[in-house]
């Protein structure tokens, strides 16, 4: 094959279009053509281009407007240089149209170049909508040049744009787009908006999710990958992204002010709760941080995700007050936040003793040895099924609140956090729900009518955070869930997204101890505090004493049931 210096080549590019402009413009101004004129343009075009600005390595298929931009600056450079040579000889408006014109001819055929050369080959079978015509939104469209996707319409929500164009691809409104695809499905929706809230997306997707096949987003700016496309780091929409709410009033200046430079011990740190807020305390700017967990696994995986922060790991059990003892006095910490548990109902109800062992005889092992070292403040991780519980797991729960609350006074500021579900938490539903599916198996629900309080796990964890921080003890703090969602909705929801046509779902009955509803209170007698995401619970009077033996008695019984009953007496106990 032959080819030709990239050199010699612009340099033989200036020669032609120069000839071929200044031939039109003297013959434009009815005026002879003069080859001195034009030789001398052309050679100071070349010096400038060559040696000036070394405009002749610009690769024309690899062209940007950065490439447009410096053409058009070699070529003002040169003219400023020539005009004071020839004004006289020929008219100023001669010298300025050659130069539009040379301008003109000049970029467009560098963009006809690269438009042939980087046109793609790749056959258009699918189609595909950009929500978003901002600088993401112009990204993926030229990334989609060299895919199997063509690109129908931007949308946009900014009136200004709206009927305008982008590379040939109209703007439209959501309104309008709904229009124009009336009674078909498109293949997919990208939401290119890498700032946009979760309600925006999930408004967006409850919107037009019956005009596409498929739809996906951007990441968040913070999320985004540099150096890869944007076109590969799509997401497809997942059920947290729909669940998700965003408490308004989340004051991380008070979060940091009670995390930064402090010794934090976490329990259960390789849990799903426990291990985030591990990550929050990082991130805030704990000074070390004490992780304790009985899984040598689980705490390998957070120890191994903390980078950022000094860390011990401590592979121990709650239950073993001893060694927890030990591990106390040998770390001294300021802050102990306890989210070890046993928390799968169904698995509690038939490991009862297991079951009080862990929830209530772990929580009195910690609150316990923090108030004999002097830990500054102690925050437990409560549940929505300790109100009013149906099942022994919640039931373990109530107490340990009743012993957080009436232990309170002894030097240590204790309180405990009550919420209801995470998403994505292990055990919970979300999980099940996605391996069913991949698996090709029908969605099992229990009931039709069973309705759950969603959180995201980060959120729920900063709360938490937030509330221990503004506690002064003694207080039970219940986050605000929102509406609860019915677990036949999500399950619905969930086969939408993963576009399965084939899968059902099918009710099994409620499990022994399973509720249809849950509660966040015991009764109406909640306090507001200064954030509406964070309200108190009334406390409940237990005399110390008498919790301390009731548990030694529950410990061994062999009626334990019946004495769950005596100390939580709104336990009812639910076999279904």
């Amino acid at each position: 094959m032959f080819y030709i210096n990239k050199r010699i080549l612009n340099f033989l590019v200036i020669i032609i279009f120069s000839l071929i402009t200044f031939w039109w413009t003297f013959f434009i101004f009815h005026q002879p053509f003069d080859i001195n004129i034009v030789l001398s343009v052309i050679l100071i075009r070349a010096v400038a281009s060559r040696f000036i600005f070394d405009d002749y390595s610009l690769a024309w298929s690899k062209a940007t407007q950065k490439s447009f931009l410096i053409k058009s600056i070699v070529n003002i450079a040169a003219f400023i240089v020539y005009l004071p040579v020839f004004y006289g000889k020929v008219r100023f408006s001669f010298l300025v149209s050659e130069l539009l014109l040379y301008l003109f001819v000049v970029n467009f055929t560098m963009y006809l170049y690269y438009y042939l050369m980087n046109k793609s080959r790749i056959i258009k079978t699918k189609t595909v909508v950009i929500y978003g015509a901002g600088r993401a939104g112009i990204k993926l469209e030229s990334e989609f040049m060299n895919s199997e996707y063509r690109v129908k319409y931007f949308v946009d929500d900014d009136k200004i744009i709206q009927n305008r164009s982008i590379d040939a691809i109209k703007v439209i409104s959501k309104e309008s787009l709904k229009e124009k695809i009336s009674g078909t499905k498109l293949d997919l929706l990208v939401i290119a908006m890498p700032s946009a809230s979760k309600e925006r997306i999930k408004d967006i997707y409850e919107k037009l999710s019956s005009y596409f096949k498929v739809i996906q987003v951007l990441p968040s700016m913070d999320k985004i990958l540099e150096g890869r496309d944007f076109s590969t780091q799509l997401k497809d929409i997942s059920v947290e992204d729909l669940l998700a709410r965003h408490p308004k009033d989340l004051d991380k200046e008070k979060i940091e002010s009670f995390i930064k430079e402090k010794t934090i011990l976490v329990t259960g740190a390789g849990g799903s709760i426990g291990s985030e807020i591990c990550r929050q305390c990082e991130k805030f700017g704990a000074k070390k941080l004490i992780l304790l967990d009985h899984s040598e696994y689980n705490l390998y995986a957070i120890a191994e995700e903390l980078v950022n922060v000094q860390k011990v790991c401590i592979m121990q059990s709650v239950v073993d007050a001893k060694s927890l003892d030990a591990t106390f006095k040998a770390y001294k910490p300021d802050i102990v936040i306890h989210a070890a548990a046993y928390k799968h109902v169904p698995l509690v109800e038939v490991n009862i003793h297991e079951g009080i062992i862990n929830n209530i005889i772990g929580t009195k092992n910690v609150i316990d040895a923090s108030i004999k070292y002097g830990v500054q403040k102690f925050v437990m991780i409560s549940t929505d099924k300790a109100v009013r519980p149906t099942n022994v797991m919640g039931t373990t729960k109530r107490i340990c609140e009743l012993y957080a609350q009436n232990s309170n006074g002894n030097g240590t500021d204790i309180v405990a956090v009550r919420f209801g579900n995470v998403l994505g938490s292990s055990g919970s539903v979300i999980p099940k729900f996605k391996s069913q599916i991949e698996n090709g198996q029908n969605i099992t629900v229990t009931h039709p009518d069973i309705t759950r309080y969603f959180m995201l796990i980060p959120e729920a964890c900063e709360l938490v955070l937030q509330a221990g921080a503004i506690g002064t003890g003694g207080e039970i703090f219940i986050l605000d869930m929102g509406e609860p969602v019915k677990i036949v909705d999500l399950a619905k929801k969930m086969i939408e997204l993963s576009g399965s046509q084939d899968i059902s779902i099918d009710f099994t009955g409620l499990r022994p101890g399973e509720k249809l509803y849950e509660e966040l209170l015991l009764d109406d007698t909640d306090c507001q505090t200064e954030y509406e995401s964070i309200t108190v619970a009334k406390p409940t009077k237990y005399d110390i004493t008498k919790l301390n033996r009731d548990i030694e008695d529950l410990i061994t019984t062999s009626d334990k049931l019946a004495k769950l009953k005596e100390i939580v007496p709104e336990f009812n106990h639910q076999l279904n």
